[in-house]
């Protein structure tokens, strides 16, 4: 199984580098099921993985000018705020055994799956609706001069960083589409500039576990290295591929993901 857990990490980076996006929210699946790590573990180890995919990601977009780093900072900051106090404060704070119903008794890890997966069930419908397109025909409208709806990036933002303290997934899902619509920024730039946010927000929130958690470090390392490693074959590979039929067929495979995921902790839940 570690074996398979092993390529299954060079896979979440493939995926990051062929499509943009949407590899992360296979972190927590392959920790659990592949590594037998804890759940609520699996999602701090996630934000380590996802942020230091993410920031690999960004650097090549930074020199290729598509970073916006004033968006970036708007919108990163409450996302970074709320995604640290979410995993320093909400989640040490949630009892081990939440609340039953019957005989069947839903504890922090059974919750923290059940959320993971109504997640990977909302990302999987957004790869297979496919929104890039109209992303990019709004982009392709905004006129040089950004304007930006602060009220809606804050709000927008918390909740991005929420989600991401209580799962451990990225959320570029959620990002781009709002960078675009609310910062407006080109389609290009948008996933740029994500990919800063989520490395951001990611490894700050994972700094909110230590002292927490006793991490394993050669388990994390080694993960984080082989999906840092697929970022890179993604890459070349996505010049040769069409990104966006790729971006459809893993939505499926996301969404049966999730649906597993929900049963599997219904019928067998991981204590």
């Amino acid at each position: 199984m570690e074996i398979l857990g092993y390529f299954a990490s060079l896979l979440i980076g493939l995926s990051l580098g062929l499509i943009g996006g949407g590899g992360s929210i296979l972190t927590v699946p392959v920790l659990v099921y592949l590594f037998g790590v804890n759940p609520v573990l699996a999602t701090a180890y996630s934000l380590f993985i996802v942020g230091a995919s993410s920031l690999v990601g960004a650097v090549p977009k930074y020199k290729q000018g598509l970073v916006n780093l004033k968006t970036a900072i708007i919108f990163g900051i409450p996302s970074i705020i709320s995604v640290f106090a979410t995993r320093k404060f909400i989640v040490p704070l949630i009892p081990n055994e939440v609340f039953s119903v019957g005989d069947f008794i839903v504890t922090k890890s059974i919750l923290m799956m059940v959320l993971f997966a109504i997640l990977m069930v909302a990302a999987s419908i957004s790869m297979i609706r496919d929104k890039s397109e109209e992303c990019e025909k709004v982009g392709n409208q905004i006129e040089e001069i950004q304007v930006f709806n602060y009220p809606m990036i804050l709000l927008e933002g918390a909740i991005v960083g929420i989600l991401t303290g209580l799962v451990g997934a990225g959320g570029g899902f959620l990002i781009i589409p709002a960078l675009v619509m609310l910062s407006k920024l080109s389609m290009k730039q948008a996933i740029g500039t994500s990919l800063l946010i989520i490395a951001a927000k990611s490894l700050i929130g994972f700094t909110g576990d230590l002292g927490h958690q006793i991490i394993d470090w050669k388990l994390l390392l080694t993960v984080t290295g082989l999906a840092i490693i697929g970022i890179f074959f993604g890459d070349i590979v996505s010049k040769k591929v069409d990104g966006n039929k790729l971006k459809v067929g893993f939505g499926w495979f996301v969404l049966i993901m999730g649906v597993y995921i929900l049963v599997q902790q219904v019928a067998f839940p991981i204590k």
